[in-house]
């Protein structure tokens, strides 16, 4: 039985579908259904019920779940490990950052790090949230960056940086001469945003809610720099964590807006595989980053 096999299972249960599993997998439905059914055929039991929509579990289908689940990750944690004492010998730590922190928070703690450390080699990754999460489980990244990090019993989380909100604009809009705004003002705006279900537009979203504000995205991206680039040629206005636009903002080329009701802010985080091991250079990096030292 191959880990990969178990893993194509367990999404399926968890999704509820053979096209969602099959595409999380990059396989065609008839390969995922193929997979399930040697799984039955080895185990000599049903293991889910085709005839419900969506597609649900059996008895022995849950039992098997939950056993997979187990495999899987100690698997993981084995994996953890194996990279751990890897990158200790080989005196080197991997982190994984979202675009936005990797180019703009963490060059500064990677600076102070090589100063105290200067014989380890430091590799950074950019990654999706999603990405990262899943490279961290499973002991590729020893490090991992996110906005909006997530609780997770598998994860130990640290806080890095709560980053301000500010409205951006291009020069030309009328806002741009404006020091402060309501955050209500952007309902009536052309509001370009990031893509659904991306961590920060959620986080914004919940924003928008409590102010109970109701904004429609003419554009969405899921990235901090293709918003930019859309803002400066005027498509319409964003909200964004300040530490991205310093560049555009000496250049002229995007002007900054606070928002008058609070101190809005989008947090981010450190997420590190609880239980991996670390050598002294880690656990000094670690730190470094929640400023515990």
């Amino acid at each position: 039985m191959h880990i990969e096999t178990l893993k194509i299972f367990c999404d399926l249960v968890e999704l509820r579908s053979f096209l969602k599993a099959a595409e999380k997998h990059l396989l065609s439905q008839s390969a995922v259904s193929q997979q399930l059914a040697q799984l039955e055929l080895r185990h000599k039991c049903q293991l889910v019920n085709r005839k419900k929509r969506p597609i649900e579990p059996t008895k022995e289908g849950q039992l098997f779940y939950g056993a997979a689940k187990d495999v899987l990750e100690r698997y993981a944690q084995l994996r953890s490990d194996l990279n751990a004492l890897k990158s200790a010998g080989a005196s080197r730590i991997n982190i994984a950052a979202i675009y936005s922190i990797g180019m703009h928070s963490l060059p500064d703690y990677v600076k102070k790090f090589m100063v105290s450390y200067p014989d380890v080699n430091v590799h950074i990754e950019y990654l999706s949230s999603v990405q990262i999460y899943e490279s961290v489980l499973a002991g590729d990244i020893d490090i991992g960056l996110v906005a909006v990090p997530k609780k997770d019993k598998r994860l130990n989380v640290y806080d890095f940086e709560d980053e301000p909100l500010v409205l951006v604009c291009s020069p030309k809009h009328s806002l741009a001469g404006q020091r402060q705004v309501d955050i209500h003002h952007v309902q009536f705006e052309r509001f370009i945003g990031f893509e659904k279900n991306t961590p920060t537009r959620i986080w914004i979203d919940g924003i928008f809610q409590r102010y109970n504000i109701i904004v429609r995205p003419v554009m969405e991206f899921d990235n901090v720099e293709t918003i930019k680039r859309a803002v400066e040629i005027n498509s319409g206005i964003s909200i964004l964590p300040q530490t991205v636009i310093p560049q555009e903002v000496s250049s002229g080329t995007i002007k900054a807006v606070e928002l008058s009701n609070e101190t809005f802010v989008r947090p981010t985080g450190i997420i590190v595989r609880k239980g991996k091991l670390f050598g002294k250079a880690g656990r000094y990096c670690i730190e470094m980053l929640s400023k515990k030292t």
